[in-house]
């Protein structure tokens, strides 16, 4: 069983791969058979999934990585990061918070995707 870094850290790592044979490879040691991958505009079902939906995300922003800007957070399972989608030339397209939930094995079962930063609450 990987540390839950080296995990968390294999899934940008499948995400950033062009090659889709390479991708797929990346994809399979960190994510479940039938992982799930749910994102505000998309979501996926499976490893063949996930990774047509990075290559999707690298049509749409070609020359971008994503990196991990925190540490993990983890407890029974379920673990928090947050990310950012970093273009060529260094600036931050897009940041936001992914949380998941490992497999018995300790792999990706299960990943919900959060866009920016949380909004502050107001005063009543």
């Amino acid at each position: 069983m990987k540390d839950i870094a080296e995990t968390v850290d294999g899934y940008p790592d499948g995400w950033n791969e062009s090659d889709p044979t390479r991708r797929a490879q990346l994809i399979g040691e960190v994510w479940a058979e039938e992982g799930k991958l749910i994102d505000p505009p998309l979501a996926a079902n499976g490893r063949t999934e996930i990774s047509d939906m990075a290559a999707t995300l690298q049509a749409q922003f070609p020359d971008h990585r994503f990196e991990r800007t925190s540490a993990v957070d983890e407890h029974h399972h379920h673990f928090r990061f947050s990310w950012q989608l970093v273009a060529a030339d260094g600036s931050v397209t897009l940041n936001g918070m992914d949380v998941g939930e490992l497999a018995d094995d300790g792999i990706i079962a299960r990943i919900t995707g959060f866009f920016g930063p949380l909004s502050s609450t107001e005063a009543a």
